[in-house]
């Protein structure tokens, strides 16, 4: 026990061997607790898998700095990945969950046409919008675009027009 403590310290007291040896194993507690939490968490990124991912590196920023007590803080750490596994569960099988959770996809522009009411309950402009079309098509206008769905993850998808 007396070489646990000299190695990794105890409170905020830590001088930098034992800073290193706690930033050494968060990384490892971490990278297995993100592999737990599954690719949604840092694949799709939706506000739902944005806050686990915000709240879990502020978690274990604590345990590297010694401002939580370790044990505690690895524990609320694995209880945010264990609701994150139980809600992204739910949401498969709960399709008003899901919608609740996730939100919904919106059609902000049709066959020339922008939803002004679907862009203002987004909060998107139509300089986002072109900038999706200059980003995904290399064009400056929206010519060749039937529609642009603003997903759930915040991208804008473009479906061409056919030829």
């Amino acid at each position: 026990m007396d070489t646990l403590l000299f190695l990794f310290g105890e409170g905020k007291d830590l001088n930098p061997l034992q800073t290193a040896l706690r930033a050494v194993v968060v990384f490892a507690i971490g990278l297995a607790l993100v592999r737990l939490s599954g690719r949604r968490s840092f694949g799709q990124r939706a506000p739902f898998d944005f806050v686990v991912a915000v709240l879990l590196g502020a978690t274990l920023s604590r345990a590297i700095v010694g401002a939580s007590p370790f044990v505690a803080t690895v524990s609320a750490s694995l209880a945010l990945v264990a609701v994150h596994r139980l809600l992204g569960w739910a949401c498969v099988r709960l399709p008003k969950l899901d919608r609740l959770i996730a939100g919904r996809e919106r059609e902000v522009y049709r066959e020339g046409r922008f939803d002004q009411g679907q862009m203002d309950a987004a909060l998107i402009t139509v300089g986002d919008l072109q900038e999706s079309v200059r980003q995904t098509l290399g064009s400056r206008t929206l010519d060749d675009v039937e529609a642009a769905i603003l997903e759930r993850n915040g991208q804008v998808s473009l479906i061409r027009k056919r030829r």
